[in-house]
This record gives structure tokens, sequence and C-alpha cells, in this order.
């Protein structure tokens, strides 16, 4: 499913990048064969027209901004790549499977903590490691048990929350960047009125590179926090049904006793 994702995406982004190409390379070229008739009816070639397109905004911008877009790039591609990983990794499946709880239901019901151990030791993961911390201080009374599990739980939701900053991360450096594109944008438009008689081409070059940078800085950040919030809420769910299910499945530790091999 992780490889079918990530084919779309790339996909997508292929097919948007071409499509701007084609875009550029037809309004190039239309500019390059139009023709002007002189006052004898005669044909002139006409002067090729600085191109304003995506692809002119991004290489006419300068080094500062080859390398804005790049980062605008790269972030957007970050993004897409924590936003399929958390939405793959964080999910009940993956979390709190159902195999383990039936397993270790089983091993409890039997009386043997060992075996409940051994079960999460076959099937690790967050909720495996919380009751394995638990089933490690069984000897030690349930009060210590409870501890043990608490400092587990919190360290398997830290580490399930820092996936998630790193979408945070996208979401708040996207439009950064964009507005840095538009400020070296807006000081290319301001040297070019400079001069004294700017070059109309420039010009408008000068504030699509504004204009282009801002808007694929929101393009990138809007969805970002978007999917972020709805994936961080579906963590804290499955957490929290994950720690109710831990405390069901140790609540019979008071009575237990330790069978050994």
């Amino acid at each position: 499913m992780k490889r079918l994702v990530m084919m779309a995406v790339l996909s997508a982004g292929l097919l948007a990048g071409g499509l701007a190409y084609a875009q550029d390379t037809a309004a190039d070229g239309a500019a390059t064969t139009a023709e002007l008739t002189t006052a004898d009816g005669a044909s002139a070639p006409a002067k090729k027209a600085q191109g304003t397109g995506f692809w002119a905004v991004v290489v006419g911008s300068g080094w500062l901004g080859v390398v804005l877009w790049l980062a605008l790039f790269g972030c957007g591609a970050a993004a897409i790549y924590f936003t399929v990983d958390s939405a793959i990794l964080i999910r009940p499946q993956k979390i709190m499977p159902q195999s383990l709880i039936a397993n270790v239901k089983a091993a409890m019901a039997e009386g043997d903590v060992m075996k409940a151990l051994k079960v999460c030791g076959n099937e690790p993961g967050s909720m495996a490691n919380i009751l394995s911390a638990g089933f490690s201080h069984v000897e030690e009374g349930f009060d210590v048990i409870q501890e043990a599990i608490g400092a587990a739980a919190d360290l398997e939701t830290e580490r399930i929350m820092q996936r998630l900053t790193w979408i945070s991360v996208c979401s708040n450096l996207a439009p950064m960047l964009g507005l840095l594109g538009t400020v070296q944008g807006m000081i290319m438009c301001f040297e070019t009125l400079a001069t004294g008689a700017p070059d109309v081409g420039s010009l408008a070059l000068a504030i699509s590179q504004a204009l282009w940078t801002t808007a694929a800085g929101l393009a990138i950040a809007i969805p970002s926090i978007t999917l972020y919030y709805s994936i961080r809420n579906n963590a804290n769910r499955l957490i929290l049904r994950m720690q109710a299910m831990t405390m069901e499945l140790i609540k019979d530790l008071r009575n237990v006793e330790v069978v050994n091999d």
C-alpha cells in the first residue's frame, strides 16, 4: 500500500511538471513564431517574448530563487513522506494488533505471566513494549507494575508523536520559505524599477516570483497542517484505547503467580 501511495504521488508530481513544461514550451513557441504585419503588407518575425510561466520564474529568479524553490520542493516531498509514513504506521493493526491481545488474554487466563511476556517479545510494537514493562516487574507488586506501565506508555506516546512532529515542521517551514521567496521577488522588482525605465518583462517576472513562492508555500502548508491534526487526533484516540486495553489485561496480575519453565 505504501509503495502504491508513493507511486501515485510521484506520478502526480511528474504529470504536473510535464503540464507546466508543456505550457511554457507552447507559450514560448507561439511568441517565437508570431509575425508582425508591416504597413506595406510584408511580414516580419516578432521579437521573442520573455517567458513568464512557472519554469521561467524558477530559472529566472537567480541562484537564491532556485535554492528557495529546491527547498520548497524538498519540504513538500518531506511532508508527503512523513504523512504517508504516519498514516500507515499509526493504525490499530500496527499499534495494538488483535493477535497480540488474544494471545496475552489466553496466557493471562492460564495465569502464565512468562508466556504472556514471551508473546509480547514475539510481536514487538508499542502495546507489546508497554505490556512487557509491566510483566517484567510482576514480582515487585502491582503498584510497581502500574508505574512501569505508565513510564513505558509515556515513552511510546512520545515516539508516536515524534513522527507527527515532522509533518508540523514541514507545514510551518513551507510558508516561511514562500515568504522569503516573496521578499526576494519584491527586491528584484524594486531593483528593476530603480533603473528608471524598467523592462516590463523583467518586472512581471519578478512579481511572478513573489506570487509563485507564496502560493507554493501555502499549497504545501494547508494540506500538511490539515493532515497533521487529523493523524494526531487519530493517534490520541489509539493511545487512549491502548492504555485502557493495557490496564484491562494487567488487572489480574494482583493474584497471578509466576510460572517458570
